[in-house]
Protein backbone atom coordinates (compact mmCIF):
# COMPACT_ATOMS: atom_id res chain seq x y z
CA UNK A 1 0.00 0.00 0.00
CA UNK A 2 3.00 2.31 0.96
CA UNK A 3 4.39 1.61 -2.23
CA UNK A 4 1.18 2.76 -4.44
CA UNK A 5 1.32 6.00 -2.72
CA UNK A 6 4.61 6.36 -3.51
CA UNK A 7 4.12 5.97 -7.03
CA UNK A 8 1.67 8.30 -7.33
CA UNK A 9 4.03 11.18 -5.99
CA UNK A 10 6.83 9.67 -8.25
CA UNK A 11 4.22 10.20 -11.07
CA UNK A 12 3.30 13.47 -10.10
CA UNK A 13 7.26 14.90 -9.83
CA UNK A 14 8.14 13.40 -13.14
CA UNK A 15 5.35 14.83 -15.37
CA UNK A 16 5.63 17.91 -13.54
CA UNK A 17 8.61 19.65 -15.49
CA UNK A 18 6.03 18.93 -18.34
CA UNK A 19 4.61 22.60 -17.32
CA UNK A 20 7.68 25.11 -19.27
CA UNK A 21 6.96 22.80 -22.80
CA UNK A 22 4.63 25.77 -24.04
CA UNK A 23 5.59 28.82 -23.48
CA UNK A 24 2.11 31.21 -22.58
CA UNK A 25 4.57 34.27 -23.38
CA UNK A 26 3.79 33.55 -27.20
CA UNK A 27 0.00 34.32 -26.60
CA UNK A 28 -2.02 37.39 -26.78
CA UNK A 29 -4.41 38.00 -24.08
CA UNK A 30 -5.89 40.93 -25.96
CA UNK A 31 -6.53 38.92 -29.35
CA UNK A 32 -8.87 36.26 -26.46
CA UNK A 33 -11.01 39.58 -25.80
CA UNK A 34 -13.55 38.72 -28.48
CA UNK A 35 -13.56 35.26 -28.03
CA UNK A 36 -14.44 35.52 -24.64
CA UNK A 37 -17.01 38.30 -25.32
CA UNK A 38 -18.89 36.54 -28.03
CA UNK A 39 -18.56 33.02 -26.94
CA UNK A 40 -17.59 32.10 -23.52
CA UNK A 41 -18.86 35.01 -21.75
CA UNK A 42 -22.42 33.67 -20.94
CA UNK A 43 -21.30 30.75 -19.72
CA UNK A 44 -18.10 31.81 -17.65
CA UNK A 45 -18.20 35.45 -17.03
CA UNK A 46 -16.16 37.19 -19.37
CA UNK A 47 -13.70 37.38 -15.88
CA UNK A 48 -13.96 34.11 -15.72
CA UNK A 49 -15.95 33.89 -12.86
CA UNK A 50 -18.66 31.57 -13.35
CA UNK A 51 -22.12 32.21 -11.33
CA UNK A 52 -23.23 28.26 -12.37
CA UNK A 53 -21.64 25.47 -10.66
CA UNK A 54 -22.07 23.20 -13.65
CA UNK A 55 -19.79 25.86 -15.29
CA UNK A 56 -16.01 25.80 -14.19
CA UNK A 57 -14.48 28.57 -12.81
CA UNK A 58 -11.68 29.51 -15.46
CA UNK A 59 -10.44 32.64 -13.31
CA UNK A 60 -6.45 32.39 -12.47
CA UNK A 61 -6.66 28.69 -14.28
CA UNK A 62 -3.13 28.08 -15.59
CA UNK A 63 -2.68 28.98 -19.35
CA UNK A 64 -1.16 25.94 -20.81
CA UNK A 65 -3.97 23.54 -19.07
CA UNK A 66 -7.22 25.96 -20.19
CA UNK A 67 -5.62 25.21 -23.84
CA UNK A 68 -5.13 21.49 -22.85
CA UNK A 69 -8.73 21.28 -22.01
CA UNK A 70 -9.84 23.27 -25.08
CA UNK A 71 -8.03 21.40 -27.71
CA UNK A 72 -9.01 18.04 -26.02
CA UNK A 73 -12.67 18.83 -26.04
CA UNK A 74 -11.99 19.96 -30.16
CA UNK A 75 -10.77 16.48 -30.88
CA UNK A 76 -12.86 15.09 -28.84
CA UNK A 77 -10.55 13.11 -25.75
CA UNK A 78 -12.32 14.94 -23.71
CA UNK A 79 -16.14 14.66 -24.20
CA UNK A 80 -18.72 17.31 -23.79
CA UNK A 81 -21.19 18.05 -26.62
CA UNK A 82 -21.31 21.39 -25.64
CA UNK A 83 -17.81 22.49 -25.52
CA UNK A 84 -17.36 20.17 -28.27
CA UNK A 85 -19.47 22.66 -30.44
CA UNK A 86 -17.66 25.76 -28.40
CA UNK A 87 -13.78 24.74 -29.44
CA UNK A 88 -15.24 23.05 -32.81
CA UNK A 89 -13.52 26.75 -34.59
CA UNK A 90 -10.64 27.58 -32.20
CA UNK A 91 -7.49 26.99 -33.82
CA UNK A 92 -4.37 25.92 -31.33
CA UNK A 93 -3.45 29.74 -31.44
CA UNK A 94 -7.03 31.24 -30.18
CA UNK A 95 -6.67 28.22 -27.46
CA UNK A 96 -3.28 29.70 -26.22
CA UNK A 97 -5.06 33.10 -26.12
CA UNK A 98 -7.75 32.27 -24.17
CA UNK A 99 -6.10 30.43 -21.79
CA UNK A 100 -3.63 33.52 -20.91
CA UNK A 101 -6.38 35.43 -20.89
CA UNK A 102 -7.91 33.98 -18.04
CA UNK A 103 -5.12 33.20 -15.88
CA UNK A 104 -4.76 37.01 -15.83
CA UNK A 105 -8.39 37.25 -14.55
CA UNK A 106 -8.60 37.49 -10.33
CA UNK A 107 -10.54 34.79 -8.93
CA UNK A 108 -13.06 35.10 -6.44
CA UNK A 109 -13.11 33.46 -3.00
CA UNK A 110 -15.85 31.19 -2.10
CA UNK A 111 -16.15 29.14 1.22
CA UNK A 112 -17.23 25.68 2.21
CA UNK A 113 -20.99 25.44 3.12
CA UNK A 114 -20.40 22.08 4.96
CA UNK A 115 -18.06 21.56 8.55
CA UNK A 116 -18.45 18.01 8.90
CA UNK A 117 -17.55 17.47 5.16
CA UNK A 118 -14.65 20.13 5.54
CA UNK A 119 -12.96 18.02 8.23
CA UNK A 120 -13.02 14.77 6.24
CA UNK A 121 -12.46 16.38 3.18
CA UNK A 122 -9.20 17.99 4.41
CA UNK A 123 -7.97 14.92 5.85
CA UNK A 124 -7.75 13.19 2.25
CA UNK A 125 -6.91 16.42 0.45
CA UNK A 126 -3.28 16.57 3.18
CA UNK A 127 -3.27 13.26 3.94
CA UNK A 128 -4.42 10.50 1.59
CA UNK A 129 -6.33 7.48 2.21
CA UNK A 130 -3.81 5.48 3.60
CA UNK A 131 -5.87 2.11 3.55
CA UNK A 132 -7.53 2.30 0.28
CA UNK A 133 -3.72 3.15 -1.57
CA UNK A 134 -4.95 7.03 -2.14
CA UNK A 135 -2.47 9.65 -2.51
CA UNK A 136 -3.19 13.06 -1.17
CA UNK A 137 -4.49 15.55 -3.27
CA UNK A 138 -2.20 17.92 -2.08
CA UNK A 139 0.77 16.07 -3.71
CA UNK A 140 0.11 17.14 -7.53
CA UNK A 141 -2.57 19.79 -6.63
CA UNK A 142 -0.65 22.19 -3.74
CA UNK A 143 -1.15 22.09 -0.21
CA UNK A 144 -3.61 25.84 -1.19
CA UNK A 145 -5.11 24.23 -4.29
CA UNK A 146 -2.52 26.05 -6.36
CA UNK A 147 -1.52 23.56 -8.80
CA UNK A 148 0.87 22.52 -11.50
CA UNK A 149 1.22 23.62 -14.97
CA UNK A 150 -0.11 22.25 -16.94
CA UNK A 151 -0.80 18.80 -15.87
CA UNK A 152 -2.35 19.70 -12.39
CA UNK A 153 -5.09 22.32 -12.55
CA UNK A 154 -5.64 24.97 -9.91
CA UNK A 155 -8.74 23.48 -7.83
CA UNK A 156 -8.61 26.12 -5.53
CA UNK A 157 -12.08 27.86 -4.97
CA UNK A 158 -13.84 25.56 -7.66
CA UNK A 159 -17.42 24.77 -7.57
CA UNK A 160 -17.83 22.42 -5.29
CA UNK A 161 -20.27 20.41 -7.64
CA UNK A 162 -18.25 20.77 -10.35
CA UNK A 163 -15.33 19.05 -8.57
CA UNK A 164 -17.58 16.70 -7.20
CA UNK A 165 -18.68 15.89 -10.82
CA UNK A 166 -15.55 15.88 -12.49
CA UNK A 167 -13.75 12.98 -9.87
CA UNK A 168 -17.66 11.26 -9.99
CA UNK A 169 -16.57 11.49 -14.36
CA UNK A 170 -12.93 10.28 -13.95
CA UNK A 171 -14.46 7.36 -11.60
CA UNK A 172 -17.04 6.35 -14.58
CA UNK A 173 -14.76 7.02 -17.24
CA UNK A 174 -16.56 9.37 -18.67
CA UNK A 175 -13.45 11.74 -18.67
CA UNK A 176 -10.29 10.24 -19.65
CA UNK A 177 -8.17 12.98 -20.37
CA UNK A 178 -6.02 13.09 -17.27
CA UNK A 179 -2.02 11.95 -17.74
CA UNK A 180 -1.15 8.59 -17.06
CA UNK A 181 -5.00 7.55 -16.02
CA UNK A 182 -3.97 9.07 -12.42
CA UNK A 183 -7.47 10.73 -11.65
CA UNK A 184 -9.40 7.49 -12.42
CA UNK A 185 -7.49 5.49 -10.72
CA UNK A 186 -7.53 8.04 -7.41
CA UNK A 187 -11.38 8.48 -8.01
CA UNK A 188 -12.05 5.06 -8.26
CA UNK A 189 -11.34 4.11 -5.19
CA UNK A 190 -13.38 7.13 -3.10
CA UNK A 191 -16.43 6.81 -2.31
CA UNK A 192 -19.20 9.05 -2.78
CA UNK A 193 -19.15 10.82 0.41
CA UNK A 194 -15.34 11.11 0.15
CA UNK A 195 -15.76 12.68 -3.37
CA UNK A 196 -18.18 15.04 -1.85
CA UNK A 197 -16.02 15.70 0.99
CA UNK A 198 -12.88 16.84 -1.00
CA UNK A 199 -14.89 18.55 -3.21
CA UNK A 200 -16.09 20.83 -0.54
CA UNK A 201 -12.88 21.73 1.16
CA UNK A 202 -11.41 22.25 -2.43
CA UNK A 203 -14.09 25.07 -2.30
CA UNK A 204 -13.09 26.64 0.88
CA UNK A 205 -9.55 26.77 -0.61
CA UNK A 206 -7.65 30.06 -1.74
Amino acid sequence: MRFSLVLVAAICAATAPLAIAQPADKADPGRAQPIVTKVCAACHATDGNSASPPNPVLAGQHADYTAKQLANYKSGERKNPVMLGMAAALSPQDMKNLGVYFEGQKPRTRAAKNPELVKLGRQIYRGGIMAKGVAACASCHGPGGAGIPAQFPRVAGQFAEYTQAQLQAFRLGERANDPNQMMRVISAKLSDQEIKAVSEYIAGLR
